[in-house]
């Protein structure tokens, strides 16, 4: 019998093969059973075939515990990294202590949230119903972890609106700051010039950077830091550490580490660089256990510090002094200084000392900035928040420059006294006239305070009428110092050309700023100031030029002539001190041999003299006075 099998397969796969009731019928035992066989001979690929859809593969499933604690361990890694980084004082009155927490519980919500997606039974549930089963996304389960990231943000602002307001705490914001009634006789008395530090940074930086410049090996491979204004050894001083010039730099230098620091002396507008014995490894430029920050972070993880800055005792060794602060006011407000962290860059020994034990040779704890903003808060906010917006009876701030509140900013001189050093500002109404009330004069190391009561010109009208008296030279002034001048407050400064250079000198009364006397020298200035005051010179004589130009013993020329250099004879000498002195617009150099004879010459001249150092034995030839240096 001739079978189609082709067409007989295709009637099984039908339904169409034998009775009903019959073997090869639907409810026979051969029909039952057809589909069963017919879809194993089409999954082999004959007549008929039709291949199912393939089943997704199913997701390994991870043990929620397993899942739950890889992501604690992925949380506590990013904690660490993060700590590493950033530093943060656990402390709970640290605004980065609560940033970092916030970050972190963020970082742990994010991977939780990933770690439900990849589950699927923790985020979805299968709910049965009369339509079959349906998956819902488990919203409750999946955003968990997002609650308490927002309650870390939220709280400690809620706490320090309430806690540390201004609004509701005014008075104690006033009490920060201790202020005693002083007078004119806090003021320095100056009978001589060595307790002005009329320098301000970017000059010394220039003279630091010249200083720098002459030494090829440090220079290349160092740059030098911010600056810090010192009493060294009864005299004021500005200091700075030289640091690494990036991370190659350090990584090649790290085992020496950082060999000196630059010492700046303001009077005599000179700067020497003081090599170390040791060099110094716990440096701010530093990285990794080195870096400074984090050594003292980790060995004071609780402490709030800021104002990490450079200094000398009085044997020269290098310090670092870090302000270590606190909050008297709720979580955030009311910032005040309770110690000092002193650490020693060369072995990395650290040491902290409360407010009142920091050592006397310290001389920055109290930061200016800060002292100013206390005292705001003290003239402002004495008489009620209320009053500070609407009334302003009474209130007092410290004097700002700049247009706008927004874009004004307090500034303030240094005054060596006492062995200390003292910043001054002057006081003035919060209308913003150009008048001043009085000073304050306070302790960077022990934050006493004295009001000085004295009404006046502000420093900067002050120092608009010096600029005023050489505006045909384009000078600027430098913020003032405050000296006590036969018993008159008055200001004294610095003017200096466009590239920064000092030019020249100015004193100013404080009460009538149109009493201006100017100099190409300290000393010359306030003679001629002191002679202003006592009416045996006119303003026009205390601001001319014309006494500035000393003449030479030779035939009444002027110091600023050039001489007649072919009867110089040449002579060999051992430097043993060098000074640049600034003498009618012109920059003038000179040395001291070791028979302490004198020599001078114009800088521009004798440029090659950047590459001298003290001590050394050079050639030169002069006439007994002026210097010059023989050709190459």
């Amino acid at each position: 019998m001739n079978i189609d099998l082709n067409k007989l397969f295709d009637d099984m796969k039908n339904g169409r093969t034998g009775g009903r009731g019959g073997s090869f019928g639907r409810g026979g035992s051969f029909g039952g059973g057809r589909q069963h066989f017919g879809q194993r001979f089409s999954q082999s690929g004959g007549p008929g075939y039709e291949p199912e859809p393939e089943r997704e593969p199913r997701m390994p499933r991870t043990s929620p515990k397993k899942s739950l604690v890889t992501i604690i361990v992925l949380t506590l890694i990013a904690a660490a990294v993060i700590f590493y980084n950033t530093l943060p004082a656990i402390n709970l009155k640290s605004r980065g202590f609560w940033s970092y927490l916030f970050l972190i519980a963020l970082i742990y919500a994010v991977l939780h949230t990933i770690r439900a997606g990849s589950l699927g039974r923790p985020v979805r549930r299968v709910i049965e119903r009369s339509e079959g089963p349906k998956r819902r996304l488990n919203l409750g389960r999946l955003l968990r972890p997002i609650p308490i990231a927002v309650i870390i943000f939220i709280l400690p602002a809620v706490i320090s609106f309430f806690g540390s307001s201004r609004i509701l705490h005014a008075k104690a914001y006033s009490r920060i700051l201790k202020v005693e009634e002083g007078s004119n006789e806090n003021i320095p008395t100056v009978e001589t010039a060595d307790s002005i530090a009329l320098m301000d940074t970017a000059s010394a930086e220039k003279l630091g950077d010249r200083e720098i410049g002459s030494l090829t090996n440090v220079i290349s491979q160092y740059d030098v830091s911010d600056y810090s204004q010192i009493n060294y050894k009864e005299a004021p001083a500005k200091t700075s550490a030289l640091r690494y010039d990036g991370f190659i730099k350090w990584f090649k230098n790290r085992a020496n580490g950082v060999p000196g620091y630059v010492l700046v002396n303001p009077v005599k507008m000179d700067a020497d660089y003081v090599a170390l014995d040791q060099g110094m490894t716990y440096v701010p430029s530093a990285y990794f256990q080195k870096n400074l920050e984090r050594h003292i972070r980790f060995a004071y993880p609780t402490k709030m510090f800021d104002n990490l800055h450079f200094e000398i005792d009085e044997d020269g060794h290098p310090w670092y002094v870090a302000s270590v602060y606190s909050h008297l006011i709720g979580l955030f407000g009311g910032k005040q200084v309770v110690g000092a962290i002193l650490a020693d860059p060369v072995t990395g020994a650290t040491e902290y000392h409360k407010a009142s034990d920091i050592p006397e040779w310290v001389d920055n704890a109290f930061n200016g900035t800060l002292i100013c903003d206390q005292y705001n808060d003290y003239g402002k906010l004495s008489g009620g928040y209320i009053n500070s917006v609407f009334g302003q009876t009474g209130c007092r701030k410290v004097t700002e420059y700049g247009g706008s509140e927004d874009s004004s900013y307090s500034d303030f001189g240094y005054i060596a006294k006492e062995g200390d050093i003292w910043i001054y500002t002057g006081i003035t109404s919060v209308n913003s006239d150009s008048s001043n009330i009085g000073f304050i004069l306070s302790n960077e190391r022990t934050e006493k305070t004295y009001f000085i009561k004295c009404a006046g010109a502000d420093e900067f009208s002050a120092m608009a009428s010096a600029e005023g008296e050489v505006q045909e030279k384009g000078y600027r002034a430098s913020f003032p110092s405050l000296i006590l001048m036969d018993g008159k407050p008055t200001y004294i400064m610095v003017l200096k050309d466009n590239s920064g250079l000092v030019k020249m000198y100015a004193a100013v009364n404080v009460e009538q700023y149109n009493k201006v006397a100017t100099a190409f020298t300290q000393d010359e200035c306030l003679d001629k100031y002191q002679a202003l005051m006592k009416g045996t010179i006119t303003q026009a004589q205390a601001t001319s030029d014309a006494g500035d130009d000393s003449s030479a013993d030779n035939g009444g020329k002027k110091e600023d002539e050039k001489a007649d250099t072919s009867k110089y004879k040449e002579q060999t000498i051992t430097v043993k001190k060098m000074q640049t002195i600034d003498k009618n617009g012109n920059t003038w150099l000179y040395i001291v041999d070791s028979d302490d004879h004198i020599y001078r010459a114009l800088y521009t001249d004798v440029i090659d003299m950047l590459l001298v150092e003290e001590g050394s034995e050079i050639t030169i030839r002069t006439d007994g006075d002026q210097f010059i240096l023989p050709e190459k």
